[in-house]
């Protein structure tokens, strides 16, 4: 049985990445602060880390005491929506260790295990945001760093026979959009083909694919999740 661990996979698009490799019979370790309601708590295919991913510097101990991983999925992210001429220093600092430096840690320690395999999987959760900018500017920031992270790592460790792969996702369907005001999501849904928002589930299908199924030589790239709102 392969194995996953997914950030964030309590709840939202994290969440129906974990129904995404139950299905395909993977076991599933779910990385998150809390897991009130979790849907899959007594799954037995499931286990339930419960760790603070801001403290970066216990990722590698955590990443050591586990077994050997086939997939990394950086899900977990954070937008905080304040503005850019009152973001106080925590939480810039705050932001930045949950949407870059956590996922980078998570990805050295994993990588030392999967090197020694010659195999391994890995998907960044980015965002549209990192691609045209964001009204919080530390969330586009951020994200616009996974990007580049992914392209950077898939150079560093394609060699090793590891893939390094983001999706970048319009607002979608999860508890962030309460995050998001009225009027701003009235004008995203007429910018977008369908008039309406990602689901989870979608967005779920893509990195899963990423970290099943996708031919090898789909390496360092970003797929776009936005139904014709940022076409290039």
């Amino acid at each position: 049985m392969k194995t996953v661990l997914i950030t964030g996979g309590n709840k939202g698009i994290g969440l129906e990445t974990t129904r995404f490799f139950l299905g395909r019979n993977y076991k599933v370790i779910v990385v998150a602060r809390d897991f009130t309601e979790f849907e899959f708590a007594a799954n037995d295919q499931v286990q339930s880390i419960q760790f603070d991913i801001t403290q970066i510097g216990d990722i590698p101990n955590l990443i050591s005491n586990l077994d050997d991983l086939d997939v990394l999925i950086n899900n977990a992210g954070l937008m905080l929506s304040l503005p850019y001429d009152n973001y106080p220093r925590e939480k810039i600092e705050y932001i930045n260790k949950v949407n870059i430096e956590a996922p980078v840690a998570f990805i050295n320690a994993v990588a030392k295990k999967m090197i020694k395999r010659k195999s391994g999987r890995i998907v960044n959760n980015a965002s549209i945001a990192g691609q045209i900018g964001h009204p919080d500017i530390w969330y586009g920031i951020t994200k616009a760093g996974l990007i580049n992270a992914t392209k950077s790592y898939a150079k560093i460790l394609g060699a090793e026979g590891i893939l390094v792969n983001a999706v970048a996702a319009s607002p979608t369907e999860t508890d962030m959009l309460a995050t998001i005001p009225e009027a701003r999501k009235a004008t995203f849904k007429q910018s977008v083909i369908s008039h309406r928002f990602a689901t989870a589930q979608e967005v779920a299908a893509a990195i899963g694919w990423l970290g099943t199924e996708s031919p090898e030589y789909i390496n360092g790239i970003c797929i776009d999740i936005n139904n014709g709102s940022f076409m290039r």
